[in-house]
């Protein structure tokens, strides 16, 4: 056996693999029956709105605790950025099917590994994910509902890591960003034009490398030319999403990923001027999606 891989044992029975997927990057953990973890791992995101079936097997032979493993795992619960359509689902399911030939398949959208890692159960809440891609959905203690049916990247996904992308390399281009920093933008990134368009249409996960950009943007969240997208999308996101649901102001408004994480603060004023509470901020739900399959 490789140092530092590891390889379960015949005798395991059970194998839960539980996965949080987003478009960039996807945590894998791997639980035995009594919820002792076996291994994890990290993979590229697996979407299927942006990836094929080839991409997708390619993302998962690349780690060598999946690929040596994917015989035993019992059951695999993926949630996932682009799985929010029956179409979607059922596509992902039988690649997995295919893949894990043992195991009992379950997809979900990204929202719910959400849920279960910010919501005590029973209880009523709305639930949003701003990350590389962003969504709103509300969870009435049973079950979730949406209100707005994402059209992608292009389209929606308003205050996300790939929208914050889009404003910066735009500013860049049309000349607005104010020159220091453009200058420090140029030392970060590769802004050559050929190179972005090979990324934004020649490559998997377009919407992955423009979130790539938002990093920049956090680090200089103060900056005014920052702040004005920063304000701009959490308003949009907050008028178009978060207040769909008629009861917005009376229950708590959860928040996973990235983006939400390290603007938090600004989250919070922007919530606090519209009479919204704030509930639980988390980077990422993989830890909370332990503690729930240990039970369920």
């Amino acid at each position: 056996m490789c140092a530092g891989f590891f390889v379960i044992q015949p005798n395991t029975n059970e194998m839960k693999l539980l996965v949080d997927s987003g478009s960039t990057k996807a945590d894998w953990i791997a639980i035995d029956a009594n919820g002792k973890v076996l291994f994890t791992t990290q993979t590229l995101g697996v979407n299927p709105e942006v990836l094929d079936t080839t991409e997708i097997i390619k993302r998962l032979d690349a780690k060598f605790d999946i690929l040596h493993n994917k015989d035993k795992a019992t059951n695999l619960f993926f949630y996932g950025a682009g799985c929010g359509t029956d179409r979607m689902k059922n596509y992902l399911t039988e690649v997995f099917q295919n893949y894990f030939t043992n195991a009992k398949i379950v997809v979900h959208e990204d929202t719910y590994a959400a849920v279960y890692a910010t919501t005590p159960k029973n209880e009523k809440a709305i639930v949003c994910i701003l990350g590389t891609g962003s969504n709103c959905s509300y969870y009435d203690g049973k079950v979730l509902h949406q209100k707005v049916q994402s059209l992608g990247y292009i389209a929606m996904d308003d205050c996300s890591g790939n929208r914050f992308g889009r404003h910066l390399i735009r500013g860049y281009y049309f000349n607005e960003m104010p020159a220091e920093l453009a200058s420090k933008f140029e030392k970060e990134y590769d802004l050559d034009a050929d190179v972005i368009k090979q990324n934004l249409y020649k490559e998997p996960n377009p919407n992955a490398y423009l979130a790539k950009f938002a990093k920049f943007l956090i680090q200089h969240k103060d900056h005014p030319f920052c702040k004005k997208y920063i304000d701009q999308e959490m308003e949009a996101f907050v008028t178009y999403y978060i207040e769909q649901f008629e009861d917005c102001k009376e229950v708590p408004v959860h928040f996973i990923g990235s983006i939400a994480f390290y603007l938090k603060d600004e989250l919070t004023a922007v919530l606090s001027k519209r009479g919204i509470q704030i509930g639980n901020v988390l980077r990422r739900p993989i830890d909370g999606l332990i503690a729930y399959h240990i039970l369920n």
